[in-house]
């Protein structure tokens, strides 16, 4: 029997560690750091997930089979290559290859040169070149933090006032740390939003079916980005032909143009892109499972995935391994008040168990934390309720549902996950 680590303390990780949890080969999950959900087969480590020498020391320690990486930054700060000069197995991209997300420059330059459909674009390290390129090309006009942001460090600006808040914010205030050192500055797309994921072993890559995210908080897409709050799998608008597109000019150039830097890709490649008809251009590359998306994808996977994930690190991912259940995955995220700017920890959160009775309902905690036995927000994104449907209609009453039993103060979601026009 196999023991797993996933490194991560989200949703997306929960997720994961949920359904390596269900794998008849797998006897023990640990998440490090985890939260407030883990139970029964899944136990948090305290090790936080940028902790390079801890988590190697945990995974010799206790011999574990096989490591996820969940949470970007781990990548970046080089634990998938500590493990593999330990000769440790482990899942997920290289601080070479974590490239194509850690820098947004990094990657828009690879697709330039790749030929891979995407934006127009500058990248500057001065504000005012970069102001002033971007009052050339109109509005709106979209502002990038060059670095890991957690999601939010993408500015859709409207007007020259937005333009100076957004580059004062990322280039002089430096709310997003170094990352802001520079900025990508892309002409905005229009269409819809589509999630693409596909799993590389280096040589070979499967795709998984195309999911939505909701980025903006509020419902109707207003107000800022956040890391996402809810998404649905799959995007029934988006026909075979479009999906090939997408695996020949788009997933394999750019996992082409990595190995060819020497930045090979061994893990999940997330592009999310903007489909406008017939045409289809990258928002930006992500080296990582989404966070909300993962939270479907796992409820629609039909497959083990401790298996897959396994073959994937060792270079014989195979097709065959991986299914998909037929009907619909949605999750609705539920928010702490103030989220994504300031948000105050330690609400008491109650009926998360009433809900989670309800028929086809799976919780995935993401900010939470137990405290003398009281659940308690931790977090900006507190849960993900997801559920399934033979129908969207289906899931997404069920989830809604299971929505209306759990409370804390202040707690915000959207109302209209998966109802975008079609």
């Amino acid at each position: 029997m196999a023991t797993t680590l996933v490194i991560g303390n989200g949703g997306r990780e929960q997720a994961l560690a949920w359904k390596l949890s269900l794998s008849p080969s797998v006897e023990k999950v640990y998440v490090a750091p985890g939260n407030g959900g883990s139970k029964g087969k899944i136990e948090n480590v305290d090790i936080g997930f940028e902790d390079v020498i801890n988590l190697v020391k945990f995974a010799k320690e206790n011999n574990i089979d096989l490591t996820v990486i969940g949470q970007e930054s781990a990548s970046e700060a080089g634990v998938v290559d500590a493990f593999n000069e330990e000769g440790l197995t482990i899942f997920g991209p290289d601080k070479a290859a974590i490239k194509i997300e850690s820098s947004k420059a990094f990657s828009k330059d690879l697709m330039k040169s790749e030929n891979i459909p995407t934006a127009e674009y500058r990248n500057f390290t001065d504000s005012q070149e970069a102001k002033k390129y971007a009052l050339s090309r109109g509005f709106p006009i979209v502002i990038k933090a060059d670095g890991l942001a957690g999601g939010k460090g993408v500015i859709i600006a409207n007007n020259e006032e937005e333009i100076d808040k957004a580059l004062d914010q990322i280039m002089i205030k430096k709310i997003f740390g170094l990352s802001g050192d520079k900025v990508v500055i892309e002409d905005f797309l229009r269409g819809k939003e589509a999630s693409m994921h596909a799993l590389s072993d280096g040589t070979n890559t499967v795709l998984f079916p195309p999911s939505q995210d909701h980025k903006q908080i509020f419902d109707n897409d207003q107000g800022p980005n956040t890391g996402g709050m809810g998404a649905y799998a799959p995007v029934n608008w988006m026909d075979e032909d479009q999906l090939n597109y997408v695996k020949e000019h788009i997933v394999e150039p750019a996992l082409k143009g990595l190995k060819d830097r020497d930045r090979e890709f061994i893990g999940c490649l997330y592009p999310g892109l903007m489909v406008k008809q017939d045409e289809i251009k990258v928002v930006e590359f992500n080296g990582r499972f989404g966070d909300p998306e993962t939270e479907v994808y796992m409820r629609l996977l039909d497959g083990d995935l401790y298996e897959i994930l396994l073959a994937c690190a060792k270079g014989n991912l195979d097709s065959s391994m991986i299914n998909w259940k037929s009907g619909y995955a949605v999750t609705v995220v539920l928010a702490s008040p103030g989220y994504p700017g300031k948000y105050d920890k330690g609400l008491p959160i109650s009926g998360v168990s009433d809900a989670e009775k309800l028929e086809d309902i799976v919780i995935f905690h993401a900010g939470t934390e137990i405290k003398d036995g009281q659940l308690l927000t931790a977090g900006g994104r507190v849960l993900n309720v997801t559920s399934t449907g033979e129908t969207m209609d289906e899931a997404l009453a069920k989830v809604y549902k299971a929505v209306d039993l759990i409370k804390f103060d202040g707690m915000q979601y959207r109302t209209d996950i998966g109802k975008r026009p079609q």
